[in-house]
């Protein structure tokens, strides 16, 4: 699971996030939505280890990730924004890395491969992967671990609408293992009464919470 409380992070003058508290539980697709600058990508970034918050906490599976970064980051998994990855090495070798580095047996390799139709462009390097491609190997990497939190900083905007489709799929599947997941995302309408629960973040704060099936309806009030 994941518990924040009264998170607070500035860069120079400008306040981020502003005591932003948030729960998500195991077996629900948490999203996280509102405006650009709202803190959303800061957010998730401390959850994952990357930013130190000036004030606060934020636990996964009750590990303070400020405290014991490493220790909360083995159980959990990330996605940021921006996928990238050597461009030199293709997309087993890259998967290969992460399984090392992770601790994941290789078998698990050409299961991802499949899972997110990667199988004929194993031996591509990453540089010469489209857009799509790239983010689908980024969600195999995220997946690759198998670890009980994911966080998906706007994991959709890469795809094109079948593999959106998908992912929202794989996502409450793996929600359904009991897994905790907080996505990020500006493609509300998709999201229509697939996640659990949705949260409105608004000038570095957890504002409101709305019905994940009226998303379109209840954002716009």
């Amino acid at each position: 699971m994941i518990s924040v409380k009264a998170l607070a992070k500035a860069y120079r003058r400008r306040t981020v996030l502003d005591g932003l508290a948030l729960d998500a539980q195991g077996g629900d697709v948490t999203l996280l939505v509102g405006p650009n600058g709202a803190g959303k990508t800061t957010l998730v970034k401390v959850l994952a280890g990357v930013v130190r918050p000036d004030s606060g906490s934020a636990l996964i599976n009750g590990i303070d990730v400020v405290r014991h970064r490493r220790a909360a980051q083995r159980g959990l998994s990330f996605l940021p924004q921006a996928v990238t990855f050597d461009p030199r090495l293709n997309c087993r070798q890259l998967l290969t890395f992460y399984a090392r580095l992770r601790g994941v047996a290789t078998q698990r390799i050409d299961n991802m491969l499949q899972r997110f139709g990667l199988q004929d462009d194993a031996k591509k390097r990453a540089g010469e992967l489209s857009g799509g491609l790239r983010q689908r190997l980024g969600l195999a990497v995220l997946l690759l671990p198998d670890a009980p939190v994911l966080l998906l900083d706007e994991p959709d905007l890469s795809l094109d609408p079948p593999w959106r489709g998908r992912l929202q799929q794989i996502l409450r599947d793996e929600a359904r293992l009991g897994k905790t997941i907080l996505v990020t995302t500006h493609l509300l309408g998709e999201w229509e009464g697939i996640a659990d629960r949705c949260l409105v973040c608004e000038d570095g704060a957890m504002k409101r919470e709305i019905d994940p099936h009226r998303l379109r309806e209840q954002f716009k009030s």
